[in-house]
């Protein structure tokens, strides 16, 4: 490689790398609506049990949302 070519990851989603599309799961009959991501899906189903969302949490789910999306 050359002395001034740099690198980038396709993974992560930091900053400099590029961004790729999220896994698609189908999952018929568990998601009623539209697509969904799976940090929404933890984050509902936390809610439902009595647990609720702090910054922390709203950063995961941000991130399994780019990670992972599920779909009819």
């Amino acid at each position: 490689m050359k002395e001034n070519e740099t690198t980038t990851k396709t993974t992560g989603g930091r900053s400099g790398e590029i961004p790729h599309e999220p896994h698609r799961v189908r999952l018929p009959g568990f998601v009623i609506e539209e697509e969904i991501g799976l940090g929404d899906a933890v984050k509902r189903a936390t809610y439902a049990v009595g647990i609720k969302a702090c910054a922390g949490c709203e950063r995961r789910a941000a991130a399994m949302n780019r990670w992972m999306v599920l779909s009819r």
